[in-house]
């Protein structure tokens, strides 16, 4: 069975699916690895680490796509024009990447109707037995640690208290909205760094998990439970949407640093930081919005930019972990070994559609759109 990888051609991507240690493993497995010639030059792999590891290097990836069986990649195939990647693959093949399908629906459509079986590492469960798997837990990681590190370089101040001749230096407010992975990692570098942290998150029952990485907990009472299961939180009810709103005018006014990662089930981001808000914020304080990708926790965010509004610096920094391209690509190759070889059988990979996490990561499948999300918003967009 042939297990195909290309070079990422997305805007700003420089990881690669698979790095050389992954292919050795594959191989041993019993697949034939090809990878396109440079697909990890921007990650720092070159294409003689991956034939020392047993993979044939291609230069021509449509004919790569056409021979492949299972193609393994970062992010949504191209579509349309020159080099659509979906249009190269042959009928039935299988596509293992982070699709994000509730955002890309013409990757969705072209992938349905060309009869791929997509498998989305972002729709992968979150369960015990999936966390091997999960890419976005990786991702999100970095996300939070390089989102501190960016803070850090636009603030005016020092991040940790020190004592000098000319006196003593206070740290850094350091206040993180929302406590996922990525919050947890942004609060637990913040404080690696210095600052004081607080943080906040809609879910009470994650107080215990801020405060083991060092934060105070500020929250409020909820009307109903914000929680939407696997990890996720849900919008919330107006009345608490307000309550919500007074602590966060509160907690940035008092703040030098504040650090938003907030997403609804993983991939939309709620506006929770208005221009009001802004206005009431120190001058020369910062907001980083990790949550960019997925539209912006702040009402004044530009994705991909960085701006000054009212005396204070709000970064919306966009796919933080392709800036960490080495540990990125590593991590991501690990998650999609886990994968490919937890449903290895035979030298062949099995497409086990009663295995929860195939049916949770299942996007399309011959013909058609099976994720019952996605293909209610394809629906939608229609």
């Amino acid at each position: 069975m042939k297990i195909v990888v290309l070079r990422e051609r997305g805007p700003g991507e420089t990881r690669v699916a698979i790095v050389p240690e992954s292919v050795k493993k594959l191989v041993a497995a019993g697949y034939d690895v090809e990878v396109e010639a440079g697909c990890g030059s921007s990650a720092y792999f070159a294409d003689g680490a991956y034939a020392e590891m047993g993979a044939k290097v291609s230069t021509d990836p449509a004919a790569l796509l056409g021979a492949a069986d299972l193609v393994l990649k970062v992010g949504p195939p191209r579509v349309g024009g020159p080099g659509d990647e979906v249009e190269a693959m042959r009928e039935g093949a299988v596509l293992l990447t982070g699709l994000m399908p509730l955002r890309n629906h013409d990757a969705v459509r072209a992938l349905a109707a060309k009869k791929i079986t997509a498998l989305s590492t972002d729709a992968i469960p979150r369960t015990t037995r999936a966390q091997a798997m999960d890419t976005l837990s990786s991702m999100a990681n970095i996300v939070g640690y390089k989102g501190v590190l960016i803070a850090a370089m636009e603030l005016s101040r020092y991040f940790p208290m020190l004592m000098t001749a000319a006196g003593t230096v206070l740290p850094a407010k350091v206040f993180v909205i929302g406590a996922g992975v990525a919050g947890l990692q942004a609060i637990a570098t913040a404080r690696r760094l210095g600052a004081h942290v607080s943080a906040t998150d809609v879910r009470p029952e994650v107080k215990e998990q801020i405060e083991s990485v060092g934060a105070k907990y500020v929250g409020i009472e909820l009307a109903q439970s914000a929680a939407a299961g696997g990890g996720y939180a849900k919008e919330l009810s107006a009345e608490d949407k307000a309550k919500q709103k007074q602590l966060l005018e509160e907690q940035c006014a008092l703040s030098d640093v504040v650090i938003t990662t907030a997403l609804i089930g993983g991939v939309f981001a709620p506006r929770l930081i208005s221009g009001d808000i802004v206005k009431r914020m120190r001058p020369g304080s910062v907001i980083v919005d990790l949550a960019a990708d997925g539209g912006g926790n702040c009402e004044l965010s530009q994705p991909g930019k960085t701006v000054v509004e009212h005396g204070v610096t709000i970064a919306a920094p966009l796919n933080l972990p392709a800036t960490v391209s080495n540990h990125a690509s590593v991590l991501w190759s690990r998650n999609l070994l886990n994968f490919v070889q937890a449903f290895t059988k035979d030298k062949a990979f099995n497409l086990d559609l009663n295995d929860e996490i195939i049916k949770g990561a299942l996007i399309t499948h011959a013909g058609d759109i099976v994720h019952a999300k996605t293909r209610e918003a394809v629906q939608r967009g229609n």
